[in-house]
């Protein structure tokens, strides 16, 4: 891969990782079109390292909020009177990240492989969007809507175990879990924020497995430079990717992103039919 490949690619992370677009599914598309091997094993685990820049990112703009959650974390399990809402919202996202990493582990080969066709992404994008306005829908219709303060460990499984879902190319991290929140009756920035927090263990368990099992493949068909140069990049235009998006949930649904899906589902369904994209 060269250089400018890896900072187009960097670019495309950072923008879409947080967004409810799934970034796996535009990675997937661009590498296609600069002519990468969408299912080598090499590419797979570069779309996978880079996600680190992003996980950097979350980690420096919330540093304030995981500090607090870790030391209530901490607290909570040396003294049970200590055991506050923090303490309740740190378990919340230690479970509520436990099933897309044994999901991810168990169906490693299927993501890795027959998952990475652009039919898939294609499909995902279009099917997923209808789930993201049916969530906002049933938000809107809730006039109990719930922070923070009232997450409960029932929400982070059930948010949880819908995120396993973002493991197809298409469907969005971002958008299966805060659809997820919001079927719960969680507000759209408490949904949002949590799916910031569930993403640190998710991406960066991936990331690591892939740079230990793949290290090989990264090191033949891809190189440990331009990986480094992706991960930089993609950590910069995260950061402000993570701003922007707090900012637009705050007054905007997440189902406006549901057009842009579907529109790119389409073309690409008519680019594979026609025979001018190939799947892989």
């Amino acid at each position: 891969m060269q250089l400018w490949q890896a900072v187009v690619l960097g670019i495309v992370e950072g923008l879409t990782e947080f967004l409810p677009v799934s970034s796996t599914g535009h990675l997937t598309i661009v590498e296609k079109l600069l002519g990468l091997r969408v299912d080598d094993a090499g590419t797979t685990a570069f779309t996978a390292i880079i996600q680190f820049g992003a996980i950097i990112a979350v980690i420096g703009f919330f540093r304030r909020d995981i500090a607090r959650l870790f030391l209530a974390w901490v607290g909570g399990l040396r003294n049970s009177a200590e055991r506050g809402t923090d303490y309740r919202l740190a378990w919340c996202v230690v479970v509520g990240s436990v099933p897309v990493g044994l999901v991810g582990f168990l169906a490693k080969d299927l993501v890795a492989g027959p998952l990475r066709s652009l039919w898939v992404v294609a499909f995902a994008l279009i099917g997923w969007s209808a789930v993201m306005v049916a969530a906002e829908t049933y938000a809107a219709r809730r006039a109990d809507q719930r922070g923070e303060g009232t997450v409960t460990l029932k929400d982070a499984l059930t948010i949880g175990v819908v995120q396993c879902l973002s493991l197809v190319p298409g469907v969005s991290r971002s958008g299966a879990t805060i659809s997820a929140g919001l079927f719960r009756g969680l507000d759209r920035v408490t949904a949002t924020r949590l799916s910031f927090f569930m993403s640190i263990p998710a991406l960066t368990a991936a990331g690591l497995y892939e740079g230990v099992s793949a290290g090989n493949d990264v090191s033949r068909t891809v190189g440990w430079g331009a990986t480094a140069v992706g991960t930089l990049v993609s950590l910069v235009v995260a950061y402000a990717s993570i701003a922007w998006l707090l900012r637009f949930v705050a007054h905007h649904r997440i189902s406006v992103f549901a057009g842009y899906r579907v529109g790119l589902g389409v073309v690409l369904l008519a680019l594979l039919g026609t025979g001018t994209l190939s799947a892989v």
